[in-house]
């Protein structure tokens, strides 16, 4: 039996389908992109309790939800494929993976995009029944939602699930913490004086990025006012971190003792453990910062308002956020509002979240922190 929540009145539900026991979720991408269809999910496991979830995703997938969702059953790694994966394609990998699922689902859900590559690709798996986005240019699926690019990735993923009678038990991504996170997260925490920041600098789109001299800023802060910083970074933010993290001691004097970093080497559960025993995050429109708030960590972020739309936390007890209002790019002027599958975006990686302040971000940070400080290691 399911042990979700009532549900949550949302969209207009489709009937559910009858004699449902398996179902596909196609979602891949990174982590974030993962973590939007965590609500779609949980829904769906409350509307058909007895069926087996199966997640199509990237090796992120297996790395995040086993332990860590109780509705989802399996994972199968998907292939790299056009707008499904990236990378090169292996057509003998493609092949296998529909070989090995073919007719094997009774409900396939597509959450992945607007469905030019991703609905054929769910459409191959021939499952009894389909549901998910469609741009004007995709194929149709059994039941569609227009895909239209500005609206919340969690709110778009639970009105497809809502397609297959699916209601919402939960608006934002949530996650179990396992005693594995939990020890992983103390080893990197628990010598730290409280309170916790941690820190997370990086995006995967550079115009995400707010400047590295920002965050040095407001680690020196946190740590002049008595607190710990943990700089926090994947393999592509080792130079980042690093800098940070020495400009950060510079700048906070005698208390740059209390500022450490880890970056490069982080397995999921040291990652997950670190940020769910810290009291604070701090960070821009990223993986990490989604994942953060999945775990219960308040957040302070930085982002550029369109992402703001699709990707920002719907509350504000636990989530602040500071919005960059910049509309063109600021080399060439490029309008910068009609992104996605809308229009090609220019070639210029640079910030767009410039224009936030270090003030306006300390704020956010002090009052989270004045707020009753987590039990960490929990």
């Amino acid at each position: 039996m399911s042990t979700a929540s009532p549900p949550i009145a949302f969209a207009t539900p489709g009937d559910r389908f009858e004699h449902v026991r398996s179902i596909a979720v196609l979602r891949g991408g990174g982590l974030g992109d993962l973590l939007f269809a965590v609500p779609a999910i949980e829904a769906l496991h409350a509307a058909y309790p007895d069926a087996e979830i199966t997640v199509l995703g990237t090796p992120i997938a297996e790395e995040l939800l086993p332990g860590r969702s109780a509705a989802v059953s399996r994972i199968e790694e998907l292939p790299v494929a056009p707008g499904v994966r990236d990378g090169e394609e292996d057509s003998r990998a493609v092949d296998a993976f529909f070989a090995r699922l073919h007719e094997r689902f009774d409900l396939a859900v597509q959450v992945h995009g607007g469905g030019r590559n991703s609905n054929p690709f769910l459409a191959r798996l021939a499952a009894v029944h389909t549901v998910g986005t469609q741009t004007p240019d995709a194929l149709a699926l059994e039941r569609t939602v227009p895909y239209i690019y500005y609206q919340h990735e969690v709110l778009r993923a639970l009105e497809v699930a809502a397609l297959a009678g699916a209601s919402p038990v939960m608006l934002e991504p949530r996650l179990l913490t396992t005693d594995d996170d939990l020890q992983a997260g103390t080893a990197l925490t628990a010598a730290l004086d409280a309170p916790v920041l941690a820190l997370h600098p990086g995006a995967t789109d550079p115009r995400r990025r707010w400047p590295r001299e920002r965050f040095a800023e407001i680690a020196a802060r946190f740590a002049r006012n008595g607190g710990s910083v943990l700089v926090l970074g994947g393999d592509a933010e080792v130079e980042a971190v690093d800098e940070i993290a020495e400009r950060s001691r510079l700048l906070a004097g005698p208390e740059g003792t209390r500022i450490s970093s880890r970056a490069g080497s982080l397995s999921m559960a040291q990652l997950v453990g670190a940020l769910a025993t810290s009291d604070v995050f701090v960070g821009n429109d990223s993986g990490p910062r989604h994942l953060a708030q999945a775990v219960g960590t308040p957040t302070a972020s930085v982002y550029w308002f369109g992402n703001f739309i699709n990707a920002g936390p719907l509350e504000r007890g636990h989530h602040r956020v500071q919005l960059s209002w910049t509309t063109q790019c600021p080399v060439c002027g490029r309008d910068a509002t009609q992104v996605g599958w809308t229009a090609e975006r220019c070639e210029h990686d640079v910030t767009f979240v410039d224009d936030v302040l270090a003030d306006s971000v300390w704020d956010d940070v002090a009052a989270l922190t004045a707020m009753t400080p987590r039990s960490r290691g929990r």
